[in-house]
């Protein structure tokens, strides 16, 4: 039984928003940067934050602390994504995914002499770590599963969904996207449970499949809401991001414009408030006081999608089974099976696929849970938006002008709002404006600005 919770990399604490409705008490946080660690004091005053988390293992083995039932983290994310240079294993922040095993170990080390059973462990990260050029996905699964040797994905690639039955621990992964769980962001993230070997966390994670996935829902992308009209380019917005509002990135959001929000006819970030609600936040939750708007946003955009982690909560809190969902004998495709030492067992389950087992029975290992909620852009955007998250002509002309000198698609629509907010400053100006930062190697000096 799950009764407490020890967080690592805890961020702003998405976990305790989701789960501690439900009865659960979280032993520490562990957190370093500046603004995560005075929302955690402000919110949460009772909660000790141990801050480095390369301290906690001695911390449990000299028994400062006491080990808990569940251990909940999302080691540093920049060493796997396209953003970060996916440099895995080769980058610090990717080697505390290492160091996070050793946590669950000494935590293990004393619930054990203590007679109790091994802990439950939660670990949330982008996709980017099934594709790391390290394998540091494979040296965390083999750590957690005690394997003498270290596992390597067929073709350098980890399936998005797969089980490990191992010689200290079992193991589940699966790639789930929020826009499914009521968030109107699509959002793919990696999802793994573990426990010792009387566990089985595919029985979490996974579900039969009984009935057909529903279709995003359409919506109309023009609506009045309290007295201002509003008009948006798609029904959900593509990932936050942690330096969204902070930085024109030039990701595909830029060009379709999912995160972007017109509003009374000018254009626009989508406010901290906003972010807020698209990630499950309470409004506000962020807004401490003289807390710097990139500093919300970039712990927003680091955090948890908050209904798909109660949802994980809710079934491994409330999971009871003493055998896997999955049959010992059910799988069709025998290949997906690779025997491991000590009678352990490696089941790849595809990219997001559904697999048939025995009796007619299909498990669901998409990205799509089997209850679906909805919501769309409409139910996030709030009129209250501060002025300087708005988009100058010069701002909106400088989208169209990347997109012409690289040769990108943008949403038409899109195109049409930013040429009409531009064609209200002369172009000159906007050119004179525009050069006073330094532009890209695909700009040209043209007096139409276009290459």
């Amino acid at each position: 039984m799950i009764q407490t919770v020890g967080s690592v990399c805890s961020g702003i604490e998405a976990a305790t928003v989701a789960w501690e409705p439900f009865g659960v008490r979280f032993d520490w946080f562990s957190e370093i940067a500046a603004f995560p660690s005075r929302l955690l004091a402000e919110k949460y005053p009772t909660t000790p934050n141990l801050g480095d988390m390369n301290n906690i293992p001695e911390l449990l083995l000299q028994k400062k602390i006491n080990p808990s039932d569940l251990i909940c983290g999302g080691t540093p994310c920049q060493g796997f994504s396209l953003a970060g240079w996916q440099n895995g294993l080769n980058d610090d922040r990717g080697n505390l995914t290492l160091r996070f095993v050793d946590l669950i170990d000494a935590n293990d080390t004393v619930r054990l002499n203590s007679g109790l059973t091994r802990c439950k462990m939660f670990w949330e990260n982008v996709e980017g770590v099934l594709t790391d050029k390290t394998n540091a996905f494979g040296c965390f699964l083999s750590a957690l599963a005690g394997l003498p040797d270290v596992l390597k994905a067929a073709g350098g690639r980890w399936p998005a969904a797969g089980v490990i039955h191992g010689i200290t621990r079992n193991i589940a992964w699966r790639v789930l996207d929020a826009k499914y769980f009521g968030l109107p962001q699509q959002r793919r993230r990696l999802y793994v449970i573990a426990g010792g070997t009387d566990f089985f966390p595919e029985n979490v994670l996974f579900e039969y499949h009984d009935k057909d996935f529903p279709d995003y829902p359409s919506a109309s992308l023009e609506f009045e809401k309290e007295g201002h009209h509003f008009e948006v380019f798609r029904e959900y917005a593509d990932c936050l991001y942690s330096a969204y509002g902070t930085k024109w990135n030039g990701n595909a959001a830029a060009y379709n414009g999912s995160l972007f929000v017109v509003q009374d006819g000018r254009i626009r970030r989508l406010s901290p408030l906003e972010a807020e609600r698209l990630m499950g936040f309470p409004d506000h939750y962020t807004d401490l006081k003289g807390a710097k708007k990139t500093n919300r946003y970039q712990g927003i955009g680091n955090s948890w999608a908050i209904p798909v982690i109660r949802w994980v909560g809710i079934r491994l809190m409330g999971e009871k089974r003493t055998e896997s969902i999955i049959p010992a004998n059910s799988f069709m495709l025998l290949s997906r099976q690779t025997p491991l030492p000590s009678q352990g067992m490696f089941l790849n389950l595809g990219k997001n696929e559904l697999i048939p087992l025995e009796n007619g029975i299909v498990l669901n290992c998409t990205s799509i849970p089997e209850d679906c909620t909805f919501s769309t852009l409409k139910d996030i955007v709030s009129p209250d938006a501060p002025e300087d998250i708005y988009l100058s002509p010069v701002g909106c002309y400088g989208i169209v002008r990347r997109k012409n000198e690289r040769k990108l698609k943008i949403n038409p629509r899109l195109e049409e709002v930013l040429l009409s907010i531009s064609s209200q400053m002369p172009f000159n100006e906007i050119e004179k404006r525009s050069r006073i930062q330094h532009r890209g190697r695909f700009s040209e000096n043209s007096e139409n600005g276009q290459k």
